[in-house]
């Protein structure tokens, strides 16, 4: 059972503008923190990297940043997309479902922000925190019990949707800077991230997205009818979240919000860019047809929009 939590955990990994610091990152995109050093209570140990099936998980996160990926030169489209990945808010999976997203956006003419959020203290990345076991647990016989209900706020997720509302005013603030619209800046979520997405998608107008992807995230409500326009995805043999797809497709629905869903036959749960042979493989394609048809992006040369 513990195994199997630890898993799924790591699964969900799969002041003032002007003061703002900026840092430059070998592959030459930039970092940028989204307060003043000092402003947020840090967790009191360092932030500690680890690697797991390939994927880079990011824990004791106390300094919040947005890394920057920005298309070629003559080739952005307007269009902004924060990346918010998964981790259970313990970690963050930073490359699968952060970086490699972000640079395949960029190479559709969307300015990209992997947003680095908060998270939770853990002592030791090999063992997980007691509260987030407590959280896995309710997920999981959520899940086998297949009743349709509303996840509990996570330890940690106030933090991290803090972050997302401050790195929403970023890149509204400085959109000229980037080429990008303001009136064009979406939160593209997976798993723990999806939550943040979805969190921000339904909160404060001033910070509210302008479109959100939620790629097997979870449901939070109440959903006004002036909420984000949200793409759906996840998969039908997600082992701890198979019906959310469907509970945020009808919340959404329901507030009369325009939404895509797509619940793939299988996939399980993390998904991301790395190809499975599953039919989840192709829901980047299909993310980017959806904001296609919403004026966000253009189609390829070669093929009609």
């Amino acid at each position: 059972m513990k195994s199997s939590i630890r898993l799924m955990s790591l699964g969900l990994a799969a002041a003032l503008f002007a003061t703002a610091g900026v840092a430059q990152t070998p592959a030459g995109s930039s970092v940028i923190m989204l307060y003043p050093k000092g402003t947020v209570a840090s967790l009191g140990v360092p932030e500690v990297k680890d690697s797991h099936h390939g994927e880079t998980l990011i824990f004791n996160v106390s300094e919040p940043t947005l890394e920057v990926f920005r298309p070629a030169p003559g080739s952005a489209n307007g269009t902004a997309v924060i990346v918010a990945p998964g981790g259970g808010f313990v970690a963050l999976g930073y490359e699968a479902g952060g970086t490699a997203v972000a640079r395949a956006l960029a190479q559709r003419g969307v300015t990209a922000f992997v947003l680095k959020y908060r998270t939770i203290l853990s002592a030791d990345p090999a063992v997980m925190p007691p509260v987030h076991m407590k959280e896995m647990e309710g997920i999981m016989a959520r899940a086998k019990s297949g009743v349709p209900v509303e996840v509990p706020r996570f330890a940690g997720e106030a933090h991290a949707v803090e972050d997302g509302v401050r790195a929403m005013a970023i890149v509204r603030q400085r959109a000229a800077e980037w080429g990008v619209d303001p009136k064009r800046v979406g939160v593209l979520g997976f798993s723990a991230g999806g939550y943040l997405a979805a969190d921000l998608a339904i909160g404060d107008k001033a910070s509210r997205p302008d479109f959100v992807g939620l790629i097997y995230g979870g449901l939070r409500t109440p959903v006004p009818a002036d909420a984000s326009p949200a793409f759906i995805a996840g998969a039908a043999d997600d082992e701890f979240q198979p019906d959310d797809p469907m509970l945020l497709y009808a919340a959404w629905r329901k507030a009369g919000v325009p939404a895509e869903l797509h619940v793939y036959e299988r996939g399980g749960h993390g998904f991301d860019l790395t190809p499975k042979g599953a039919p989840s493989d192709h829901w980047f394609d299909e993310f980017m047809w959806w904001m296609e048809a919403r004026g966000l992006v253009k189609a390829p040369a070669g093929r009609a929009g």
